[in-house]
């Protein structure tokens, strides 16, 4: 149960009435973080308009890994309520099952291309030591394939994860 006290879902206005519809007919629920980031709508639709942007939209960084990001960096933050979402999103995803577990045991013995454990070790630096990121590590991951887009992209889900892994734990979202 969360730190905070959650809206009421029926008497909440019409418009965050209408998006918590959305979110129950996208996931089957309206979970405790839509309803905490409900309590400001600004940064509600704030919230939603990057996870459309970063997560739901076509982009340079193919779906799958943007789920590998995800879940190394909730990790990373201990957000265990975002590690199960996007364990739940990557299974739907067809990521196989034992990939998934792999990824959350330590993705260095994952069946993953020696590239993307590259971008995963990078994410993860970002996510904790964003200062400490040197220009050669940035060259040693064009030379891996990516592009300066696709990195950008990288470390934007990086800073989004941080975001909203910090109110997830702050705010005990399903503790």
């Amino acid at each position: 149960m969360a730190f905070i006290e959650l809206p009421d879902m029926e008497t909440v206005d019409e418009p965050i009435k209408k998006q918590f519809e959305k979110v129950k007919e996208f996931t089957g629920e309206v979970g405790e973080m839509v309803r905490i980031l409900a309590i400001r709508p600004d940064i509600l639709d704030m919230t939603n308009h990057m996870v459309k942007t970063l997560l739901f939209s076509q982009s340079d960084l193919d779906i799958n890994t943007k789920e590998y990001i995800a879940i190394v960096v909730s990790l990373e933050n201990g957000c265990t309520m975002c590690v199960g979402e996007h364990e739940r999103i990557a299974k739907l995803l067809g990521i196989p099952e034992e990939l998934i577990d792999r990824i959350k045991e330590g993705f260095e013995d994952a069946d993953l291309q020696e590239g993307q454990k590259q971008l995963l070790r990078f994410c993860i630096k970002a996510a904790k030591q964003s200062y400490k990121v040197t220009p050669e590590e940035v060259e040693a991951l064009r030379k891996a394939g990516y592009t300066d887009s696709q990195l950008l992209e990288a470390v934007t889900l990086v800073g989004y994860f941080n975001y909203i892994n910090t109110i997830s734990n702050a705010m005990g979202v399903d503790k």
